[in-house]
């Protein structure tokens, strides 16, 4: 049978949270109704929360998988089916599977290649053979500070799915490396370089910077309308940072590292996104803005599983518990994140969007997924 029911349950509508019962049919919501009512042949919920599918427009989840240690390459194909069923399982049902576009190829031991255009044939290929559990796009990051990025941009096309191009910009000494201290601890770790050798890795990306930075930015904005994809800032600082975004059409700013930057984009109506390990663990890894900081000032208004996948759901049920609003916290990671995105069928519980739906439970304030169906089927 289509149809499924969901009875019994805490329905989190897009302004408000009803007991009620929700039905699916044809892979859309096909009705909401109100009262604890369970019948014959619905699921009974017992109170649990019943919500839209959670939106993630900005993961590194599907690295993880495909390099689960430094140096250790997974075969690409069980890899992506790992990540998507991760996913799932953790309530997301639409995904930008985040791929780096512009590479560095002549910097030594700190090199880093291309990977972003067979990595998203493969991603696909898989979802075109119906091997995918929920929903991906892409979402392309174009590093402006690279040598690479126009030839890698010019490989992708109207029809591969990007549905977010984002503008990112790790020059040393500005940004999410304002401190040069923390790049040193990131970089020196993970690639083993000597202090002559990161000195060096400084000075010939600041000089790259210099040189092509304009152009590969300029390349980067005119990809997105190519593309068809919205475009999103990475760690904007300053004031000044957000209105160059504004300039360029950015609809939502990843991870601003400020409150002076996180105002900014509310004064030029650009949507603020934070991460959920940031909310959760009460504070950035990297010493920038706590996202609980810009909650509590009203300027966070989407969430991102970044690289915790679990965090997202957390993270919304936390915001609602900060807020008072279980609602309000919910639409950090569903109606809003669907609403920058430009995906206007999905992200909230009205009779015809699509039966992206999670069925969620609370354990001594954790959440807990207890069901996600994808298009009225369920996927995990």
């Amino acid at each position: 049978m289509s149809e499924t029911i969901l009875a019994n349950a805490t329905l989190v509508l897009p302004h408000e949270v009803v007991r009620g019962s929700l039905r699916m049919d044809q892979g859309r919501i096909a009705g909401l109704d109100t009262g604890s009512a369970v019948p014959a042949g619905a699921i009974d919920c017992g109170g649990d929360l019943v919500m839209p599918g959670l939106i993630e427009l900005h993961t590194d989840n599907l690295e993880r998988h495909i390099q689960p240690r430094p140096k250790v390459d997974w075969p690409h194909t069980p890899a992506i089916l790992a990540h998507d069923a991760e996913l799932a399982g953790t309530g997301i049902t639409t995904v930008f599977d985040a791929l780096r576009v512009g590479s560095i190829v002549s910097h030594g031991e700190a090199n880093y290649g291309e990977y972003a255009r067979q990595l998203a044939d493969e991603i696909l290929s898989l979802r075109a053979a119906g091997a995918l559990k929920i929903s991906h796009f892409l979402h392309l990051r174009a590093e402006i500070c690279s040598e690479t990025l126009p030839e890698e941009l010019d490989k992708f096309g109207p029809a591969d799915r990007v549905g977010i191009l984002s503008l990112m910009d790790h020059t040393p000494g500005q940004r999410q490396f304002t401190d040069v201290n923390q790049l040193r601890k990131y970089v020196m770790g993970k690639h083993g370089l000597s202090e002559a050798q990161f000195l060096d890795h400084i000075a010939r990306l600041q000089d790259l910077s210099l040189r092509i930075g304009p152009a590969h930015e300029a390349a980067a904005v005119a990809a997105a309308g190519r593309l068809g994809a919205v475009m999103a800032s990475h760690d904007d600082t300053t004031a000044d940072q957000v209105a160059v975004s504004a300039r360029h059409g950015v609809r939502f700013a990843e991870f601003p590292t400020t409150v002076e930057a996180a105002r900014a984009c509310h004064a030029q109506g650009i949507a603020v996104m934070m991460g959920a390990p940031n909310l959760i663990r009460g504070g950035s890894h990297s010493g920038n803005v706590a996202a609980a900081t810009l909650a509590e000032a009203g300027l966070l208004d989407i969430v991102s599983s970044d690289y915790v996948p679990s965090a997202l759901l957390s993270a919304a049920l936390l915001l609602g518990d900060l807020w008072g609003d279980v609602a309000r916290g919910v639409a950090t990671v569903t109606q809003a994140p669907a609403a920058a995105a430009g995906l206007k069928d999905r992200g909230h519980l009205e009779p015809g969007a699509r039966a992206d739906v999670i069925r969620v439970t609370r354990i001594a304030g954790a959440a807990a997924l207890r069901g996600t169906w994808v298009q009225g089927q369920r996927v995990a």
